[in-house]
């Protein structure tokens, strides 16, 4: 099965519920980041976290062809 089919299987007419930022010792506990990205819950249990590379190595930003949120920022110990 190629990526794309993959991907399409798992995501598509998924809709999303929730979208919120990791706290700060979450974030380093369950991945050992410094940075905080925003996590997305889909309606069947399905949590999209963005990491910088496949590897897992940080935190990921994502970037959207939307004119008012060209970005989803990462922070490095979010405080609301």
């Amino acid at each position: 099965m190629s990526w794309q089919s993959k991907v399409n299987k798992h995501l598509v007419g998924k809709k999303i519920v929730k979208v919120e930022w990791l706290d700060p010792k979450e974030t380093n506990r369950l991945f050992g980041w410094d940075h905080q990205p925003c996590e997305i819950y889909l309606d069947d249990g399905t949590i999209l976290t963005p990491s910088q590379d496949d590897e897992g190595n940080n935190a990921g930003s994502i970037f959207t062809n939307i004119e008012d949120l060209k970005c989803i920022p990462v922070f490095r110990d979010r405080r609301d």
